[in-house]
């Protein structure tokens, strides 16, 4: 996967002044972030990283599912930002998951992350509810099959992340993208389902690659013992 240019969605005078008032990311962050980068991988932004460790903060003890974790550099995040959590990370890539598995044994907080090879989305029928967030890589994966699929195993309360929902601005841009991009098109039905969706409060943010932020309002059908 190629890497994706800085900051596409902002104006450069902007993302420079965003990007001075980061705080300091500590030495296995930045070795990441550098590896991603002289490999041509996509990592989200530090912001985004920092969204979700916040979101895995609100819960003393949440149980948390990252859908597509790649390398670990989220993982790591919602491992610092939930010690008392229960993480499962789930991707269908060996290497990299098992360099996720050293990033977060460097970290010192393997022991407290499951990770899981497995093909997606199978991979979520093993998940098991209760959930309080699920973070899923749209830039990866099909948003909207994962989120029908792993909606019923969230709390009414939960939160669902989702990163890469504007595809480096290909979304809402037809003049950037090439007339063969699927992905692009997909995530352009899936935003607005995920906004209206019945079930959620649901937000878009223009923040990294496009986050997707949002709580469970209401058990779905399935929950309920449906269809009715």
């Amino acid at each position: 996967m190629t890497r994706r240019a800085p900051d596409p969605l902002l104006r450069p005078r902007q993302s420079r002044y965003l990007a001075a008032l980061r705080p300091p990311r500590d030495p296995l962050r930045l070795a990441i972030e550098a590896a991603a980068a002289r490999a041509g991988n996509r990592l989200v932004t530090p912001e985004v990283a920092r969204l979700f460790e916040g979101l895995a903060a609100r819960e003393s003890a949440p149980r948390i599912v990252e859908v597509g974790c790649g390398v670990g550099y989220v993982t790591l995040h919602l491992a610092r930002g939930a010690p008392q959590g229960a993480i499962v990370a789930i991707d269908d890539d060996a290497a990299a998951l098992e360099r996720a598995r050293d990033h977060l044994t460097r970290a010192g907080v393997a022991a407290r992350v499951e990770l899981r090879r497995a093909e997606l989305p199978a991979a979520l029928e093993q998940v098991t509810a209760p959930l309080d967030l699920v973070v899923i890589d749209a830039a990866r994966h099909e948003p909207r099959r994962l989120l029908d699929m792993v909606l019923p195993l969230v709390r009414v309360g939960g939160t669902l992340a989702f990163a890469g929902l504007l595809a480096d601005g290909r979304v809402g841009d037809p003049a950037l993208r090439a007339l063969d991009d699927r992905h692009a098109r997909e995530l352009e039905r899936f935003n607005p389902y995920l906004s209206i969706h019945p079930q959620l409060t649901a937000v878009l943010l223009p923040l990294g690659d496009g986050v997707g932020l949002a709580v469970k309002r209401r058990p779905t059908v399935r929950e309920l013992g449906g269809p009715f």
